[in-house]
């Protein structure tokens, strides 16, 4: 008969642990060309836990995403969504007008992977090709930029609430992920939207919420690929930084702890998350240094150290405010064991937009100018110092 420790041994046997912990892949240092060897990894025999190459595989991903001075171009706009960005510059939003604009983004210089490290896509951006046939995703690929997809189906009303949604999609979730993979994805999105102000978010959103990103990290962890667990918060109404604050810590208190019930992978995961700031209606005006106080200090009180990454949402602020909040988040001298980067969509791109106009003539200087942007956001998620940063530089509209 085993006696107690015995048993206790047993138990832990059950568990594989490789060298190291967590943050090392959080210390800014060069990264090593096998990440994985150097990482903890746990993985059970029960079979609801991944196996160990599946483990391996998406720390693998994660790490490459989050790579020091390197950041998401979200690319996922819905094809309404497009239409009030080429009508912006007159164009009609025709399938072939989306094809040449998304062109102007993915086939410009491979500089853009000294800063950009994954392309978010929507479905049909990814099946997508060039004037000469060649798919954009393999455009990418040969630039040392890894593809993402925008997986969910939308967002529909959730019975109960005053006014609130769920997000749609997990049926058949894991086959379209399995023919994503194929595809040569390696990453997912799965967009959750929250409002705060006027009693909101209720509790049963929140707990739907959770409940649906856990389902959703599940199923892509299974088919090998990244999920981006993120979370969209609509602050509208006048709450001061603070109250936001303490809602915003509510809801991430709540996604972790349903993660850690489906059993999630939390190394091979990214959180994707706006900044805390005040409410639209908020009469006081906030310093960066006081919206990255608030959003460190939230995210140091419930997201786990193990998540490799954290990618920023721009919301509703402008790219300045963007490009010197994600800068003092970084410089934000409590710990911050996660790389902290940014996701951005129109952020980087309506400058570009812009420039190109539709014109075969302003390619080259368009893509010019994604470079000057993605640049600048890449100094900002990795500088710790007081220099000047490169704020409205190259705007050539």
């Amino acid at each position: 008969m085993k006696n107690r420790q015995g048993k206790e041994d047993d138990d832990l046997d059950r568990f594989r642990c490789i060298v190291n912990t967590p943050v090392h892949i959080n210390n800014h240092k060069e990264i090593e060309k096998k990440h994985s060897e150097n990482l903890i990894i746990y993985s059970s025999n029960m079979p609801y836990y991944l196996s160990v190459d599946k483990e391996k595989a998406l720390i693998e991903i994660a790490t490459v995403l989050v790579a020091k001075g390197k950041g998401l171009l979200a690319a996922d706009e819905s094809i309404g969504s497009m239409s009030k960005l080429l009508q912006s510059i007159g164009l009609e939003n025709t399938e072939e007008n989306r094809r040449l604009y998304h062109q102007v983004l993915f086939t410009g210089s491979k500089e853009l992977s000294n800063y950009i490290s994954g392309v978010i896509f929507l479905h049909e951006t990814l099946y997508q090709d060039d004037e000469k046939g060649k798919l954009f995703r393999d455009i990418l690929k040969e630039n040392d930029i890894l593809s993402g997809v925008k997986v969910d189906k939308g967002l529909v009303p959730l019975a109960g609430t005053n006014g609130e949604n769920t997000t749609q999609g997990l049926d058949g979730l894991g086959e379209r992920c399995g023919q994503y993979y194929k595809d040569g994805v390696r990453f997912t999105k799965w967009r959750c939207v929250l409002k705060i102000g006027n009693g909101l978010p209720s509790q049963l959103a929140i707990h739907e919420i959770a409940h649906v990103s856990a389902r959703y990290a599940s199923i892509c962890q299974q088919n090998k690929m990244v999920p981006m667990v993120v979370l969209e918060i609509l602050p509208n109404g006048d709450q001061n930084l603070e109250t936001c604050q303490y809602i915003i810590e509510k809801i991430l208190a709540a996604i972790y702890k349903a993660l850690s019930e489906h059993h999630i992978f939390l190394e091979g995961t990214l959180l994707q998350l706006n900044m805390i700031t005040a409410g639209i209606d908020c009469k006081r005006k906030y310093t960066s240094e006081e919206i990255a106080h608030a959003t460190v200090t939230a995210l140091q009180r419930t997201v786990p150290p193990a998540v490799p990454g954290i990618c920023f949402l721009s919301g509703d602020q402008s790219e300045e405010e963007v490009l010197k909040n994600l800068n003092a988040i970084n410089q934000y001298s409590g710990e911050k064991p996660w790389i902290l980067t940014f996701s951005y969509g129109q952020t980087l791109q309506t400058s570009v937009l812009r420039t190109w106009a539709g014109k075969p003539g302003n390619i080259e200087m368009a893509q010019k100018q994604l470079l000057t942007i993605a640049q600048a956001y890449s100094i900002a998620a990795i500088d710790t110092t007081n220099k000047p940063l490169p704020i409205g530089v190259n705007r050539n509209y």
